[in-house]
């Protein structure tokens, strides 16, 4: 069973490599049409437009915040993966499986963070993921009302891990 709060790499420039790994109870291409039809990205990540093409442009506009990530489409090989390459939150590669009746879900984010942003970016991340779910159950976020109770709780689960041990 893989760790719900993922891992975490450095990398030799600096860089974070933030890894979710998760099952998700439905076939890919449901998870793949939650992740390139820009009204189902509305449902658990931002607000989308998206070129569907390598080099195509990429804006996802967050609705629980002021954030707008600007970027391109770098990788596309329909229906397996996706990955972005963003102004402010870095490369995004989701990548798919089939893995029984369901789907194996890999998020790669790799990004230049400050260390004092880390644990709030990856509990943002590990929300994202967990509303991707929630949507393709059929429960999209409130975005006006969204759950930030929940982030808090990942977001101290991920303080904790950092600290350093005294």
């Amino acid at each position: 069973m893989t760790d719900p709060y993922g891992t975490i790499d450095t990398l030799d420039d600096g860089r974070y490599v933030l890894r979710y790994d998760r099952r998700l109870r439905h076939p890919v291409d449901k998870v793949w049409a939650a992740l390139t039809d820009p009204a189902r990205v509305e449902e658990w990540l931002a607000r989308a437009e998206v070129e569907l093409a390598e080099g195509g442009r990429v804006r996802l506009e967050w609705l629980n915040g002021d954030a707008v990530a600007e970027g391109r489409v770098t990788r596309l090989e329909p229906p397996t993966a996706i990955e972005f390459d963003t102004d402010i939150h870095g490369r995004l590669l989701w990548e798919l499986a089939p893995d029984g009746d369901g789907t194996r879900l890999t998020l790669t984010v790799t990004a230049e963070l400050p260390d004092d942003y880390l644990a709030s970016v990856r509990a943002g991340w590990h929300v994202h993921v967990d509303f991707l779910e929630d949507a393709l159950d059929g429960r999209p976020v409130d975005w006006p009302n969204w759950p930030q109770d929940r982030w808090e709780k990942h977001n101290a689960v991920y303080e904790a891990s950092m600290r350093p041990i005294s």
